[in-house]
């Protein structure tokens, strides 16, 4: 007899995946030109010419070292290079004792929920949120909290999160910049994080744990700050991947930094590293794990994602849309012209629009638009958008 639980996640996939599999149907039917796909976030930005020539390189080493198994917590000079730019950059310790490399930070998330948390436990997520940190907390045997950003700059909510965290919580998840509303977390909005999780767990008398999802970090916009959570609260456990800074999503390469800072961060990254064996997240990728250690520094191309941001955010606001001004990533999230965000992402569909309800995001009455696609999908479907608005209106 087969897991029910994984039956249903399997038969019923993602919405985003979902609209993403629809899409590249209609496209074999009727033209990619003709389809306005802005449901997933796949970089159409490539990959710098350094991870090119990195991975070329590379490939000339003997392929027993290249391509054979690493530790299972990854090659101890990727993490030791890794860890060493975590210092530079940030300013704050960290060892490569304390790196686990993985599948990108989907495997990330799922290893430290595991990690930290027993079931029945709860874990706090910000609404809205990525939809598969639900599916990964209730894999881990727990509950998954939601709690509503602060309207309408979509900042951490402190006092309903004070009321949200309770004796079952272990962890808290925060993502910024922000997937999908784009919004990054001010320092002093992160400070009142902190200082409410250290009250708490006095309060409560147990740990609790903040994991800071991060693969959106380098992309952000008029030189905002993004402050490293590390260096504001210490039982940090940060989920990076370079799918989106270095436009590598299907290489799935990312990593988990359990903070130096903490008290107990031995004991912490044993019990990730046991997550990991736990769940088979081991010996990721051992090629792009080199191409990481070659490139760690490498920018991000935001200036293509910038020029995208101004072109959709001034041809809808032209049009009537209301959205959120995204400060990071790469995604608008723009109020549904109906209450029913799927009803209206669906007549979206009858115009070759493909923008991604947000009722999975834990929120109704939106969409979350992606924009990290050619600039000719974006000035191509300017008349889709308008066509759209005239249904309502007409």
């Amino acid at each position: 007899m087969v897991n029910e639980r994984m039956y249903g996640l399997g038969n019923e996939p993602s919405a985003i995946r979902e609209l993403f599999a629809y899409g590249l149907v209609r496209k074999a039917e009727i033209g990619a030109d003709n389809v306005f796909d802005f449901s997933i976030g796949n970089p159409s930005v490539p990959a710098p010419d350094a991870v090119k020539q990195a991975a070329l390189d590379l490939l000339d080493q003997p392929a027993v070292s290249l391509h054979g198994y690493s530790p299972a917590a990854g090659v101890p000079e990727v993490r030791a290079i890794i860890a060493e730019s975590i210092r530079r950059r940030f300013g704050v310790p960290a060892s490569a004792e304390h790196i686990y490399m993985t599948v990108g930070a989907a495997a990330s998330i799922a290893i430290s929920l595991s990690a930290v948390t027993q079931p029945g436990d709860e874990v706090v997520v910000i609404s809205p949120f990525f939809p598969e940190y639900k599916v990964w907390i209730e894999t881990a045997g727990c509950t998954c909290v939601e709690v509503p950003a602060h309207v309408p700059d979509f900042q951490l909510d402190i006092d309903a999160l004070a009321a949200a965290i309770g004796p079952k919580t272990s962890a808290v998840i925060i993502n910024t910049p922000n997937n999908p509303v784009g919004a990054v977390y001010s320092r002093a909005n992160l400070e009142a994080l902190a200082d409410l999780l250290a009250a708490k767990e006095v309060e409560l008398g147990r740990e609790l744990f903040l994991i800071s999802d991060e693969p959106y970090r380098e992309i952000v916009y008029e030189g905002i700050e993004v402050p490293y959570v590390p260096s504001v609260y210490a039982r940090t456990i940060v989920c990076y991947s370079y799918s989106k800074s270095l436009s590598l999503p299907g290489e799935r390469i990312g990593y988990v930094f359990v903070s130096d800072a903490m008290d107990d961060a031995d004991r912490v990254f044993a019990a990730v590293a046991g997550a990991g064996r736990a769940l088979g997240y081991i010996c990721a990728p051992v090629l792009f794990q080199r191409v990481i250690a070659a490139c760690v520094d490498e920018p991000s191309d935001v200036d293509a994602y910038a020029e995208n941001r101004a072109l959709l955010t001034e041809g809808l606001s032209a049009l009537g849309y209301e959205y959120v001004e995204p400060q990071g990533a790469f995604y608008l999230w723009v109020r549904a012209l109906e209450d029913d965000a799927q009803a209206f992402s669906d007549r979206a569909k009858k115009h070759e629009l493909l923008i991604v309800p947000s009722d999975s995001f834990g929120v109704g009455g939106w969409v979350r638009i992606s924009y990290c696609i050619a600039r000719e999908t974006i000035v191509n479907s300017m008349p889709a958008f308008k066509a759209l608005m005239e249904s309502y209106r007409g």
